[in-house]
């Protein structure tokens, strides 16, 4: 009987390579012996076959046999299309978030 995969949901934070894509998913863990919870990020290289998916889509994707020496991931459908994060604008002279 075959195993099931694991499924996991994130945003894409790069697609600069060829049928490649970088995705942050990010969880929330309790800690096992203190019990607070944590936010947790981690990127996976991602096999994207028709190089469908931008900057900033969040993306299902399953666990898939090695493609790579880092890439075992394959995305299976955007599940939510996203536009790319605007580059924040510079902070004028004299208008620092720190004054003392």
């Amino acid at each position: 009987m075959r195993e099931t995969r694991k499924v996991l949901v994130g945003r894409v934070l790069s697609n600069r390579m060829d049928k490649t894509v970088v995705v942050e998913v990010r969880q929330r863990k309790r800690h096992r012996l203190y019990g607070k919870v944590i936010n947790v990020r981690k990127r996976f290289k991602a096999h994207d076959e028709d190089n469908a998916c931008q900057i900033g889509d969040l993306v299902k994707m399953i666990e898939f046999r090695p493609l790579s020496r880092e890439k075992r991931w394959l995305v299976t459908k955007v599940v939510q299309s996203g536009v790319e994060a605007a580059i924040p604008e510079a902070v004028p002279a004299g208008k620092s978030k720190r004054v003392k």
